[in-house]
């Protein structure tokens, strides 16, 4: 158990190095949010009615847009991995090669970390004041790690399985769309109703809902937090479901490209 440990501990390290290494997709990760979220509070954010101040209701979409696209880009580096003959020298060495896997996962945790920091930070420049306790920043934190753990392995997926660079950077324009058709940016009951139960119904929903509550410290405004059917509980279900499914789906797939 020590010696796996410290197996992914050193692929975590290098991963962590690679991400440090690839400056334009760092920049890319921090500044496109960034620039989102000027446009929507900006542009957009004196003409949509959401109940309440725009910028305290968008934030938390956008901090799961950056995160959610920041572990997307874990696809790309997994599948360099895989195409360039890492994989193979790994195996000639007394390391467990399936870490390497775990190592891009623990690293995206990391790096979306610093990202969602700095979004907070502009958006804080903007005017949004939260209200949480320390104790619901903490959940809320716990929340956001959650959605990054199944995107990520979800994006681990996805570069195992393709065999080029561009088809595993095409994943992230999937993850990208996936807050727009959620309550993200404007409350679900606002959108059409054909699209309307798409929006209710998708894992991003009930994790910007929770997220939502935890930071404006409306938790009674937030179904679900105190109720183990509500809210909260379906966004944590959904999390684990999908990165437990994506995690044994990545390492069966790992196996078999082996």
């Amino acid at each position: 158990m020590t010696h796996v440990l410290s197996d992914v501990s050193t692929m975590t390290t290098r991963g962590l190095r690679l991400v440090a290494r690839d400056t334009d997709a760092m920049i890319t990760a921090v500044v496109l949010p960034v620039i989102i979220l000027l446009m929507f509070v900006l542009v957009f954010g004196g003409a949509l009615d959401t109940g309440t101040e725009y910028i305290d209701y968008v934030t938390p979409g956008v901090i799961l847009l950056a995160a959610g696209f920041g572990a997307a880009n874990t696809a790309m580096a997994v599948e360099r991995d895989m195409s360039g003959g890492m994989v193979d020298r790994l195996r000639s060495m007394p390391v467990n090669a399936w870490t390497v896997l775990s190592g891009h996962v623990v690293a995206s945790l990391v790096k979306n970390l610093a990202t969602t920091a700095i979004v907070f930070g502009v958006s804080i420049l903007l005017g949004f004041r939260p209200q949480a306790t320390a104790l619901e920043w903490l959940a809320a934190v716990g929340m956001i790690l959650l959605f990054v753990g199944w995107i990520t392995w979800l994006a681990t997926l996805v570069g195992v399985l393709v065999r080029s660079p561009d088809a595993a950077g095409g994943f992230s324009f999937f993850v990208m769309f996936l807050p727009y058709v959620s309550s993200a940016f404007v409350p679900v009951d606002t959108l059409p109703a054909w699209l309307r139960g798409f929006a209710e119904h998708q894992p991003v929903t009930p994790v910007i809902e929770t997220v939502r509550g935890l930071l404006t410290g409306d938790v009674a405004g937030t179904p679900g937090l105190a109720d183990p059917g509500g809210t909260a509980a379906l966004a944590i279900t959904w999390c684990v479901g999908l990165g437990l499914v994506f995690a044994v789906a990545a390492g069966l797939a790992f196996r078999a490209r082996r």
